[in-house]
């Protein structure tokens, strides 16, 4: 019940984003700023299964959106369903990337805590306190928020796929909401992914994790050079692809972004390109798992003497 109180007493001060799935806005509880989602009846299963995964024991990282509420309120003859969360005045990496150049530290902060969440995501903890092993489905720099010490923190979990070992059972949501086209993996475009199989989807995470670390790389600055803030295949599908489009592009002819020949010459960037190429292998049993990309983005925190 302490939840449904919280709702009623949360003023909405102005709306930050607008997604397919509904709005964001940035409200006040108690002085103190929070994020509020808003989803249309229509995507009920979404908030579902966002609150139902944000309600898991051990959910909680310092990776992943803090949840604090979830609620729901008839208006008229329609319902409106709330998440609240804590609010990052950053925003996605998608709109932090676009306005900020990063240097090496920067980058690795990102890139680790990127990866911490998702390495925490993916792993089942065992035991009657226990948590699921979860794959997220729709992992792209929209989808992470930045919060003020430079690190990342995962959200937008409405289309994570659930898995516990001990009934070996596959817990696919209800609702009939896809990712994002232009970060689905090979298999996921070409439908050749095996539903029944739990790890391909965590392998499908990995190649759109892939995706995010090369749109956060080109906005590294190394010997005063710094590309500027594109999606993956900007230059190669429309800006709005069909399936058609990234099947040709990532199935037909294996592209994947382009890379800057500078990237090579920083000893930095030619480790994280090695990082991104494999996990956008296309072979899904070639990629990195997250704890091996976590443990490789470590070491190179370590070498760089970041604190993070």
């Amino acid at each position: 019940m302490v939840q449904r109180t919280i709702a009623k007493q949360i003023q909405m001060v102005r709306l930050v984003g607008k997604g397919r799935y509904g709005e964001v806005w940035m409200g006040k509880w108690r002085g103190e700023k929070v994020a509020v989602k808003v989803f249309p009846s229509a995507e009920e299963a979404s908030w579902f299964r966002e609150t139902e995964i944000y309600q898991t024991v051990l959910m909680r990282h310092e990776s992943i959106l803090g949840f604090i509420a979830a609620d729901i309120e008839g208006k008229g003859s329609s319902t409106w369903l709330y998440l609240i969360t804590d609010y990052h005045e950053n925003g996605s990496l998608y709109d932090y990337l676009k306005c900020t150049v990063l240097d090496t530290k920067a980058l690795l902060k990102l890139a680790y805590s990127a990866a911490s969440g998702l390495c925490h995501l993916h792993t089942e903890i065992y035991g009657t306190q226990g948590k699921p092993a979860i794959a997220h489905r729709d992992l792209k720099s929209k989808n992470i928020l930045v919060k003020k010490n430079g690190t990342c923190s995962i959200a937008d979990l409405g289309l994570t796929v659930k898995f516990n070992s001990d009934t070996n059972e596959v817990d696919i949501p209800l609702n009939t909401r896809v990712g994002t086209k232009r970060y689905m993996a090979p298999e996921v475009l070409d439908e050749s992914l095996n539903k029944n199989q739990f790890q391909a989807y965590l392998m499908a995470d990995i190649y759109s994790f892939g995706l995010v670390i090369w749109e956060m790389s080109r906005r590294c600055l190394t010997g005063g050079i710094v590309e500027d803030y594109q999606l993956p295949y900007y230059d190669m599908v429309p800006n709005d692809p069909s399936y058609e489009d990234m099947r040709e592009v990532t199935c037909v002819k294996c592209l994947r972004p382009t890379v800057s020949n500078r990237w090579n010459s920083d000893e930095c960037l030619r480790a994280v390109l090695k990082l991104m190429s494999e996990c956008w292998a296309h072979n899904p049993a070639s990629r990195l798992t997250a704890l091996r990309v976590k443990k490789t983005l470590a070491k190179m925190v370590e070498s760089q003497d970041i604190k993070i």
